[in-house]
């Protein structure tokens, strides 16, 4: 996701199954690993991720307080985006890039504590479209693997959370020697986890096309496993196509995830069917996307992605972004702060919310 829209040339040089064998390198991440419970960090328990969530997107560059939005909206946990390097080259994160937001308490931390002392929480964000694209998404400018893992590990905590979402576009899906630092972090990040007694996991945010990941996109993922780094959730952004064409966006972002499952299930040829599903993510944008009025998804798809979502047993649910979850600009195309269709204030997140309340069994990944 982005701040600006997003070119998508990446996704269409072609789709890419690339069988790997690996030994449960993905894994059902924190809803599943903190399932009996918080996991206890010094005298701070995070509050676990669900198995089943519904995470929307927070643009925490706009000035909006996340936990005022989380209260008003009834998303008790959000995706905040997103944390990148002030400067190209440059291994010290802020949130928006902006020095004077460094990833310590004072910047939403006392936000972050609130909603979590309601029982939800926070997954931090890194990269996005205006990182992907100025070599500041931190894996794209440090060339310090151990550096880029202590900043993650400084988010773990410093605001007491258990998972971390890395959206990789644009450049960023081009940048082999990123990818590579990324899934090399991510690996040392989980062995520091394991040693400390944290329950930490990552997801991959990817664009899409309608049949699932691009090449670029798989070829992240493939990487992932031969750096032994083990993915909770691959979320797929279901929207901004731009292919050209009308689009029937729930059934779309339902042919987009089931190609995805078919990706993984190539990568993964060890995990059945439903861990695979257990795996997978999709986020919406509301309304009218950045394309225009033919990418509409509409109450009714989102009403129709959400039954679609639980009855396979996806993991996650999200939109871009809760600040557009309302109906102050009907018709207009990718709005920063309203979704472009009538609708009620919060009328999307009341019909997702209900998704996190879907538990279904204890089959895991990992």
């Amino acid at each position: 996701m982005r701040r600006s829209p997003r070119t998508l040339h990446a996704l269409f040089t072609g789709l890419v199954a690339t069988a790997v064998a690996s030994a449960g390198l993905l894994t059902a991440g924190a809803g599943a690993a903190n399932a009996a419970g918080p996991a206890t960090f010094g005298h701070t328990a995070a509050n676990p991720i669900p198995e089943h969530v519904y995470a929307p997107y927070f643009e925490a560059y706009n000035g909006d307080d996340p936990a005022t939005l989380s209260a008003q909206s009834g998303a008790k946990y959000l995706t905040m985006a997103f944390i990148q390097t002030a400067a190209a080259g440059s291994c010290t994160a802020y949130w928006n890039g902006s020095t004077t937001q460094p990833l310590t308490s004072a910047t939403f931390g006392s936000s972050i504590a609130a909603i979590q002392h309601k029982g939800g929480t926070v997954i931090p964000s890194f990269g996005g479209y205006s990182a992907d694209t100025t070599t500041t998404d931190i894996a794209d400018s440090c060339t310090d693997v151990n550096a880029i893992a202590k900043v993650y590990e400084d988010v773990v905590t410093t605001y007491h959370v258990s998972r971390i979402d890395l959206d990789v576009e644009a450049d960023s899906l081009n940048n082999t020697a990123g990818i590579t630092r990324r899934n090399q972090a991510i690996a040392a990040v989980e062995k520091w986890a394991q040693h400390t007694g944290r329950n930490v996991s990552f997801q991959y945010t990817l664009p899409t096309t309608t049949t699932g990941l691009g090449a670029t996109g798989v070829a992240v993922l493939q990487n992932a496993v031969q750096q032994h780094a083990r993915i909770a959730v691959v979320n797929a952004m279901t929207f901004d196509y731009y292919d050209g064409t009308v689009h029937e966006m729930a059934t779309n972002a339902e042919t987009a995830a089931t190609g995805v499952h078919s990706q993984l299930a190539a990568l993964y040829p060890h995990k059945s069917s439903a861990e695979l599903w257990e795996t997978i993510g999709i986020t919406l944008m509301p309304g009218i996307d950045d394309f225009g009025a033919a990418e509409t998804t509409t109450l009714a798809d989102t009403a129709t992605v959400e039954a679609w979502a639980a009855k396979k047993g996806l993991a996650s649910l999200s939109v871009w972004a809760l600040q557009r979850d309302n109906g102050g600009c009907p018709g207009t195309s990718g709005a920063g702060t309203c979704s472009g269709i009538a609708q009620n204030t919060w009328d999307v997140s009341h019909i997702l919310e209900p998704f996190t309340s879907h538990h279904r069994g204890s089959d895991r990944l990992g």
